[in-house]
């Protein structure tokens, strides 16, 4: 039996919460490109097989597809397992994290793009990073995404959340145990999740048998600095330099509480 998502964890990305997230706003925009510079530096060279967890409508499995991979997607939203599928070169099937629908050591890489954050119970969390230690050849790599626990905090103050006193009460509780809690489903704020301090980025993996090489700032403070960084985003030698740039503070362990992660880890075993 596949575990299934809290409910309004499912009726946010069946609203379509996931669709246009990483296409449309320039913050959305700003992880996709750092995410994809990553990727490009840390994954093993094509035609390497890729299981892309939590990949959604393939917005990440779509264009390593074109760049040679072989790329499965596993979601447990059905909507966005049909138009991954549909995507060239993709594979998709409904599954979770928490019990991975493939083989021990068939992938050469494992992408955590989603799981983590929507998993509040530790113990469950450890299964998670335990499936893709599973899977995973003794010499893959596995790329997990996570979210600072410190980010609402910011990100409500920037977009004028802590109007509503219930999300002043939101952050409190997520400051205090890394649980985002939104049960009402109020649609301007993200969905329920867990978010990590960024010391658990190396107990949680190596609960599960893997050793974490690199911890990676994805976005830092710039996902919001608001209309600065549509500028950048519309010039292309801007984007570069910015791109050029974060690369040179990506591993500052100072920077990891301002944003999205990306934990790059292995097997210990092998």
């Amino acid at each position: 039996m596949i575990p299934m998502l809290r409910p309004e964890i499912m009726n946010y990305y069946q609203r379509g919460g996931e669709r246009n997230r990483l296409t449309v706003s320039s913050r959305g925009r700003l992880e996709f490109l750092r995410t994809w510079d990553v990727l490009t530096r840390v994954l093993p060279a094509p035609p390497a097989t890729v299981l892309d967890v939590g990949g959604a409508t393939g917005v990440y499995a779509g264009p390593l597809a074109r760049a040679g991979y072989r790329v499965c997607v596993i979601d447990p939203v059905p909507e966005y397992v049909a138009e991954a599928s549909a995507l060239d070169g993709v594979a998709a099937v409904v599954g979770d994290g928490r019990a991975l629908p493939a083989a021990d050591d068939t992938a050469d890489a494992v992408l955590l793009f989603g799981p983590l954050y929507h998993v509040l119970d530790r113990a469950e969390r450890i299964v998670v990073w335990r499936e893709a230690a599973r899977v995973v050849r003794p010499e893959g790599v596995i790329v997990a995404a996570t979210i600072s626990r410190f980010f609402p905090l910011f990100d409500g103050l920037t977009r004028g959340f802590f109007r509503d006193l219930r999300y002043r009460r939101l952050v409190e509780q997520t400051l205090s145990d890394g649980t985002y809690r939104n049960v009402d489903g109020e649609p301007a704020w993200f969905t329920t999740a867990y978010l990590h301090h960024p010391d658990e980025l190396l107990s949680e993996p190596a609960e599960a048998g893997l050793m974490v090489r690199r911890r990676i700032t994805v976005e830092g403070p710039l996902r919001i600095i608001g209309s600065r960084l549509d500028e950048i985003l519309a010039d292309p030698q801007e984007t570069a330099v910015m791109l050029e740039m974060l690369r040179t503070v990506e591993d500052e362990p100072s920077l990891l509480g301002d944003s999205h992660v990306l934990s790059v880890a292995t097997p210990l075993r092998g």
